[in-house]
């Protein structure tokens, strides 16, 4: 499989829609909500070229084959980075500039890249690259870039990748689960017999986290408080660009879960729809870059009802947790030297970073206790379960070994706790780590099974026994390759080797009936 198996790129000028690779199938919905959402609003006054980004649900009934081609790739990707089995990402470059030989005085055209991978980053660096030149060329130049999109390679995490397109070659490396949370491998260039351009992405999905919160940072913690609790919340912004990278930055301030229901628009119209929602965030222009930005204020919600609103926070919530005017005071100290928005981005990351691992290590600390000790794990009985979680019991535990261990902030942690535990991200969070533990203790059964004397213990046992031995072991087989189980790197040949050599101690007629009935 290629990179190019999850591409689609889409070029519209209202209201023609032109497709690559041209075997591409959409629905009509499918290409009524790209259509929809890759031409900006007419309040957005984009002129020139914008890039944003948007994420639409995809038709029912679909052929799955894609999925099942990025899932051998899925297991190994963090979780903000794993794809969505219900929704496609369009990636935007929107072109308007104005035309008095066009009947609408503009020229207006977007070019789509629509992918099951949440690769912000690299898309939009791909765009870049493609779509002014797409712009004065047409199809031609279209169809040339799809023909080196074919050639990448497997988008494989923990590789480097060397991606041609257009005369350039993008060197890039997609992220791990393994890798340390907060850490950004760096990819070096070496150079190669090809006369293509080296471009060099550091990342494939982060945004300009201090660009995105640079008008709400003092309200920065408070926002990552309702990101961790699942609460919904629309942005609304002056542009599309604006309006999706703080989306996105949102969705990022967290590496273990994907956040519930952020929404993001640009139509002032909104701001009279949405109005029942709890949480609001209302941007307005940014300013350049070296100029303290003018901080919204937290307002109730009952303030926004016009379409003219001022911008700010409307919302009812009170944060849990204080203020933390040590990391506020480092952010305006690094507006006022002019220091870079990707340094004060690092600073703003590692921030989200460290107050969320310390409010989940307790957490974490916790659930291991909730696995059975090894000792326990028997060959000849089915794996042991885990204990439940008890919500009051890892109350208790917070006394001691609570988030006061780690981080210097201060307020009400325990009710912080309380809702979290309410909350739907804590159900996909604890749904996760229960799979993972299960599949554990299923990996460390299996090995426990593969150090017994299996020879010998057919010698005390019936042939109908020794029969039944073989149809499970080959069951947990296909299970512990379906599952992905975390095994040693040896323990499947050595329970294969196990199966071989117990059916050879069978009958032959017996022999050929196990033999017939799955791999060995």
């Amino acid at each position: 499989m290629t990179l190019s198996a999850p591409i689609k790129i889409y070029s519209l000028r209202n209201p023609y829609m032109v497709i690559y690779p041209q075997h591409s199938k959409l629905s009509d919905k499918e290409k009524t909500n790209i259509c929809y959402l890759s031409f900006p609003d007419s309040n957005s006054g984009c002129l020139g070229d914008t890039q944003f980004c948007f994420r639409f649900r995809q038709s029912s009934g679909r052929r799955m084959s894609l999925h099942c081609l990025l899932d051998q790739f899925d297991k190994d990707l963090p979780v903000y980075l794993k794809k969505d089995p219900a929704y496609f990402y369009g990636y935007v470059y929107f072109r308007q500039v104005r035309d008095k030989t066009l009947k609408r005085g503009y020229f207006q055209k977007s070019l789509v890249l629509i992918s099951k991978l949440p690769y912000i980053h690299f898309f939009h660096t791909v765009l870049k690259q493609i779509a002014p030149e797409y712009f004065e060329k047409s199809e031609p130049y279209l169809e040339a870039a799809c023909n080196d999109v074919d050639r990448w390679p497997a988008p494989v995490p923990g590789k480097t990748l060397h991606l041609p397109i257009m005369g350039v070659v993008m060197k890039v490396r997609i992220p791990t689960c393994h890798d340390k949370p907060g850490t950004t491998q760096v990819v070096q260039f070496t150079q190669q017999a090809h006369t293509h351009i080296p471009v060099i992405l550091p990342t494939v999905h982060e945004v300009d986290l201090f660009g995105c919160f640079c008008p709400v940072f003092l309200h920065s913690q408070m926002l990552w408080e309702l990101v961790l609790l699942g609460e919904p919340l629309v942005v609304m912004a002056p542009s599309p660009s604006e309006s999706s990278e703080t989306v996105l930055a949102l969705c990022l301030t967290f590496y273990l879960f994907r956040p519930s229901v952020i929404l993001g628009v640009t139509n002032p119209f909104f701001a009279k729809t949405l109005q029942h929602w709890p949480h609001i965030i209302r941007i307005g222009d940014l300013k350049p870059a070296g100029e303290i930005p003018k901080q919204v204020k937290v307002k109730k919600l009952k303030n926004l009802k016009t379409l003219d609103s001022k911008p700010g926070v409307y919302t009812s919530y009170k944060p849990y947790l204080n203020r933390d005017e040590e990391i506020i005071k480092q952010l305006q100290k690094g507006v006022q030297q002019k220091r870079p928005s990707e340094a004060q981005s690092v600073i703003l990351r590692r921030y989200f970073l460290e107050l969320t691992q310390s409010f989940i290590i307790p957490l974490e600390r916790y659930v291991a206790s909730l696995m059975p000790l090894q000792k326990s794990i028997s060959p000849w009985k089915s794996p042991p379960q885990l204990r439940q979680f008890i919500p009051d019991d890892f109350m208790k535990t917070l006394e001691k070994a609570g988030p006061q261990l780690t981080s210097r902030i201060k307020g009400d942690w325990i009710g912080l706790y309380r809702h979290f535990l309410k909350s739907p991200n804590f159900d996909g969070w604890f749904r996760t780590r229960r799979k993972e533990m299960t599949q554990k203790l299923e990996a460390l059964h299996l090995e426990a099974l593969c150090e017994e004397d299996l020879l010998l213990w057919i010698q005390k046992h019936t042939e109908v026994e020794t029969v039944d031995l073989v149809l499970k072991l080959k069951n947990k087989l296909v299970q512990a390759d379906r599952d992905h189980l975390p095994l040693k790197p040896d323990t499947m040949e050595k329970l294969r080797t196990h199966i071989d050599a117990i059916i050879l101690a069978l009958p032959e007629d017996l022999q050929g009936i196990l033999l017939k009935t799955g791999m060995t």
